[in-house]
């Protein structure tokens, strides 16, 4: 079953730069879009499950997104509401102030309805947990939304929402946006404000972003959010509207770390994506996979601390009343393999340093990498879910999800677009990666890649 809530009513079929002609016509109001939003999250709700709770804020009265409605994943803090990460070892404190991100997304002028589900502490790539149940995804209700920003996914999928904040530390915005069909770009580390004391970490992996339908509402987000934050050691963005008519060096790669498969529905929409570029007049290569097995055993090591530290220091970290005894099987797995390998892992985070630190080599023969999100398309619910034991849930995630965690650690940004479907019409993401910095590159060839393979906005066409 497929879950298209659009209707005709106030936000029509239209994507966020279109109902901002709409209000500056004022042929739709801010309430009517509000009003409406409501009506399209609850008619997405029970099929779906992609809302933590409601929330009934005062909307905002100036910025250059006032009147779209909008959500919040529930791992940031929203003035006056709990953040539960997805976890029932978490307090139901409500929250004295924003989030540095969510204060400026809210700055911007969005209007949040709700919270957005995700897996216990945004741990694994698909949105299901003991706590919430399973979030699922509009193109098909018996698979996942991908993780970990999924309730977010299948809000901006499903028609319900124009656009949704999300957040990334190992492939949460893009995993997401791929397996639901849409627009989602991982920026650049440093690119909008953040909690400072990620920075305290051995490594910042975590950065945030939105999901949207289309590249241009990506485009905009992003160019009106450095009119309001800027980072002088970032180059700019500025804003993107039609694709470069420089022609880049394009690396295309279908394989990740060396024996995994990858789907072979998967391969063939990187290929054809590869091909589209080289029609454009690029020039293209493809290239064999420049990970390695070292690096995918490295970042498991370094979740598994992060896990560990949550476990076993939550209450510093989310407050008094935090229980870890009442954490899931995974985080629970996750903390006793960091027990086990905590000789090993001082080691892993300094080759992850270094990858952080260090030009990437392959950005000193090409401009951009084409690759696949994931290894295949969305998988059944439960394939990656809570009741999975934990050695089987950990295989099944890192055959799945391998090709994400490379650009959290360098802090590099990356695009999804949903350039293919299955032959069952599950959405297929292509990954266009860039250097740091880069991510006016990548909206121009997302723009190219758009213009010349348009997608379907929702599952039931445009």
């Amino acid at each position: 079953m497929q879950v298209d809530v659009r209707a005709d009513d106030a936000l029509g079929s239209d994507d966020v730069m279109e109902l901002l002609h709409r209000l500056t016509r004022r042929e739709v109001s801010a309430g009517e879009l509000r009003e409406s939003a409501r009506a399209r999250i609850a008619a997405a709700t029970g099929d779906l499950n992609p809302v933590v709770c409601d929330v009934d804020l005062d909307p905002a009265t100036e910025g250059p997104f006032r009147g779209i409605p909008t959500a919040v994943k529930d791992n940031q803090d929203l003035t006056g509401y709990p953040t539960r990460h997805g976890s029932a070892a978490t307090p139901s404190t409500l929250a004295g102030q924003d989030m540095p991100f969510v204060a400026h997304f809210r700055g911007l002028g969005f209007d949040p309805l709700v919270k957005t589900t995700l897996p216990e502490f945004g741990l694994t790539p698909t949105t299901e947990s003991t706590t919430y149940g399973a979030t699922r995804n509009p193109w098909n209700v018996g698979h996942s939304t991908g993780g970990s920003s999924g309730g977010s996914a299948a809000l901006v999928a499903s028609g319900a929402l124009p656009i949704a904040h999300a957040n990334d530390g190992g492939g949460s915005i893009r995993i997401p946006a791929a397996l639901c069909g849409l627009v989602g770009l991982k920026p650049t580390r440093g690119r909008f404000p953040d909690r400072a004391d990620l920075e305290s970490l051995p490594i910042h992996i975590v950065n945030q972003g939105v999901l949207t339908r289309s590249v241009r509402d990506t485009a905009y987000f992003f160019a009106e959010s450095e009119r309001r934050f800027t980072n002088p050691d970032l180059p700019a963005v500025g804003m993107v509207v039609r694709p470069d008519r420089t022609r880049l060096r394009v690396a295309v790669m279908t394989e990740g770390v060396p024996g995994l498969a990858v789907e072979e529905q998967t391969c063939q929409a990187v290929l054809a994506a590869g091909r589209t570029l080289e029609a454009l007049g690029h020039e293209v290569e493809e290239i064999p996979p420049y990970l390695d097995e070292q690096f995918g055993r490295d970042f498991l090591r370094y979740w598994a601390f992060l896990s560990f530290m949550m476990q076993k220091t939550g209450a510093r970290i989310f407050g008094k009343g935090f229980d870890g005894k009442q954490t899931e099987t995974l985080t629970k797995g996750l903390s006793s393999m960091f027990v086990q390998q905590a000789a090993r892992v001082p080691g892993s985070i300094r080759r992850l340093k270094r990858v952080a630190a260090e030009p990437e080599e392959i950005y000193e023969r090409f401009d951009v990498v084409v690759s696949p999100v994931v290894s295949h398309p969305a998988p059944p619910i439960g394939r990656l879910g809570p009741d999975v034991p934990v050695h089987d849930q950990l295989v099944r995630i890192l055959q799945f999800a391998s090709f994400t965690a490379l650009q959290n650690v360098t802090g590099a940004p990356a695009i999804s677009l949903p350039l293919a479907r299955t032959d069952q019409g599950l959405p297929i993401g292509v990954q266009v990666g860039a250097p740091r910095g880069e991510e006016a590159r990548l909206l121009s060839i997302a723009l190219e890649l758009e213009q010349a393979m348009p997608w379907p906005a929702t599952p039931h066409g445009t």
